[in-house]
């Protein structure tokens, strides 16, 4: 069973979200709350697969409520969602480097709700090749100078390589094929990667590998 949390300030968020996801057969809300700091305790109390959360509430946002999730040992397996009304914007995107596994539009299609809170629980980021090239484009390439990313001289060079096909949007199958290895080898070499980073998943690879300056944007 899959466990649910949603943080959103509107209530007729919060009320539709509960009833798409209480009709499923494998997922259940655990509970729900109106603003970040709210949400950071019923995390921490209920601790749930995937937490989707609002990027703009009152009393606390989503990105600090992201940041106190992430950097919490006992919550290392709650993976964040972010729920956003406008799309890919510089709050999701801080969301995602404070440690959320990705993001949603709020008119999202309700299979694709579902889809994606699967996905999240499984501990893949929802972070597609096109969301990917959006998120180097229009952010990461606004950092004037690469910074220190901690644990980047501990990766070989094998774990680096894969580190930048991640980064580029490519799959473990993909990254697989590129370089003549098996889907379950490349998935270790992420894994890999991603512990020595201290990354939570896909998603803070990326932000990582670009904002060290291991993948240069074009």
């Amino acid at each position: 069973m899959i466990r649910v949390l949603l943080v959103d300030d509107q209530a007729l968020i919060r009320a539709g979200f509960r009833a798409l996801l209480a009709a499923e057969d494998d997922i259940t809300v655990v509970g729900d709350a109106a603003d970040g700091a709210s949400g950071v305790s019923l995390a921490r109390q209920h601790r749930p697969d995937v937490v989707l959360l609002d990027v703009q509430m009152p009393v606390m946002d989503g990105i600090e409520a992201t940041r106190q999730i992430a950097s919490d040992p006992a919550l290392a397996d709650v993976h964040v969602v972010i729920l956003t009304n406008y799309g890919f914007d510089e709050y999701v995107f801080n969301a995602l480097r404070a440690g959320a596994s990705g993001f949603l539009v709020k008119d999202t299609e309700p299979a694709d709700l579902l889809t994606a809170v699967r996905v999240a629980a499984r501990g893949d980021a929802l972070l597609s090749p096109a969301i990917t090239r959006r998120l180097i484009s229009e952010f990461v390439t606004r950092t004037p100078q690469p910074g220190p990313v901690i644990g980047l001289d501990e990766l070989t060079n094998r774990e680096k390589e894969v580190m930048a096909l991640v980064a580029k949007g490519l799959t473990n199958d993909e990254i697989a094929a590129r370089m003549v290895i098996s889907p379950t080898t490349a998935k270790t070499h992420v894994s890999r990667a991603m512990t020595k980073l201290g990354a939570r998943d896909r998603a803070q690879l990326v932000v990582f590998a670009y904002e060290s300056g291991l993948v240069k944007a074009r």
